[in-house]
């Protein structure tokens, strides 16, 4: 959307046909060659070859060019150093053109790119060099593929990367280390995939992330340190997943100014512990439970789809109850057992006292 707006623009503002006007094969009339069936605004140094059909990456791209825009093409593969050359690209797009494979040295030449868009095709994985010539980069997006597991190798040199989105993909895990090179990264989109555990290390050198996504995954567990090297979190999406218990622990690690959780959506045992975590995370005034009135308990059967809120006053009742009838038969047991000792003494000092009689009454 950001694109055509950009194109709309540019063409609105053009004053006269010289500006944007194609030649017969469709591209810009000037000086600088435009590839067969793409056309190519020289004033704004825009290239849009969308929906093209083509099934590579077009040659005689101009070199001044700031956007290229292949969306919706055939492409399959990006073959090593498709766009040499093209050292002033800004902004680079290649949603949903069917790529499944990016060659090593892919984006060779391309040190200057802002904005890379691969959503929304076929990746399984990416090339240990990925972001090898990627330095400048401050936004990559890879949503809607097929992704299963992300190397600290193909991400490790996106020094300047602000904004990651690897939503809706396959990710089962993620690694210690997976994104160590991302230290200016603010926003990372891990949601809609199939997460089942978030363990200590793989969130490790991230000072700068403010807001992390991992709604809609399987996460049934997180580390109790997962988290601890957030410093700057202040969105954590943690709805739709498989969690039921939480460790207090986890939370409290978050040494941020200031958080806010979401949690709802989740299948929650509903207990005296749960209420208790629930109840300390509550009280720490930089945590905030956004959603906290829409948490509610899967577990036990009579509280299915209850609010925590509502319940939570009640959960620790049973557990007082049976706290309190242990005591007292406890008690009971201690003060019956003192007063069968002292009965047994007393009758035990009696009989010594019938024997002495006896004993002085032959003497």
């Amino acid at each position: 959307m950001f694109l055509l707006l950009l194109l709309v623009v540019f063409l609105s503002s053009s004053s006269s046909s010289s500006s944007s006007s194609s030649s017969s094969s469709g591209s810009a009339a000037g000086p600088r060659p435009c590839p067969p069936r793409c056309l190519c605004y020289e004033q704004a140094d825009l290239v849009d070859c969308r929906g093209r059909r083509l099934d590579r990456v077009p040659r005689r791209l101009p070199h001044a060019t700031w956007l290229l825009e292949l969306g919706g093409n055939n492409l399959s593969r990006v073959e090593p150093r498709a766009f040499a050359g093209l050292w002033s690209l800004r902004v680079l797009v290649l949603t949903d053109s069917r790529v499944q494979e990016i060659l090593p040295q892919a984006f060779f030449s391309l040190s200057f790119l802002e904005k890379l868009d691969l959503s929304w095709n076929r990746l399984t994985s990416l090339p240990v060099d990925f972001s090898a010539c990627l330095s400048a980069l401050r936004e990559l997006r890879l949503e809607h593929n097929n992704i299963q597991h992300i190397s600290g190798y193909s991400l490790g040199s996106l020094d300047s990367v602000e904004k990651l989105d690897l939503s809706f993909n396959q990710l089962v895990w993620v690694g210690p280390g997976a994104f160590r090179g991302l230290s200016r990264l603010r926003h990372l989109y891990l949601h809609n995939n199939r997460l089942t555990v978030l363990q200590q290390g793989s969130l490790d050198m991230l000072p700068g992330l403010e807001v992390l996504q991992l709604g809609n995954n399987n996460l049934s567990q997180i580390d109790s340190e997962a988290l601890a090297p957030l410093y700057s979190l202040a969105v954590l999406v943690l709805e739709g997943n498989n969690l039921q218990h939480l460790k207090f622990k986890t939370f409290i690690n978050l040494h941020t100014t200031a958080t806010h959780i979401q949690l709802s959506g989740n299948p929650w045992s509903c207990d005296c512990e749960l209420h208790r975590v629930f109840s300390k995370i509550l009280r720490v005034r930089h945590l905030h439970i956004d959603d906290y009135r829409n948490v509610t308990c899967r577990e036990p059967p009579p509280l299915a789809g209850a609010s925590l809120a509502w319940v939570d006053g009640q959960l620790c009742v049973a557990e007082t109850a049976t706290v309190l009838v242990i005591t007292v038969t406890v008690l009971v047991t201690v003060v019956a057992a003192v007063v069968m000792a002292e009965r047994n003494r007393k009758r035990n000092r009696g009989k010594n006292w019938d024997t002495e009689q006896r004993g002085e009454e032959t003497a």
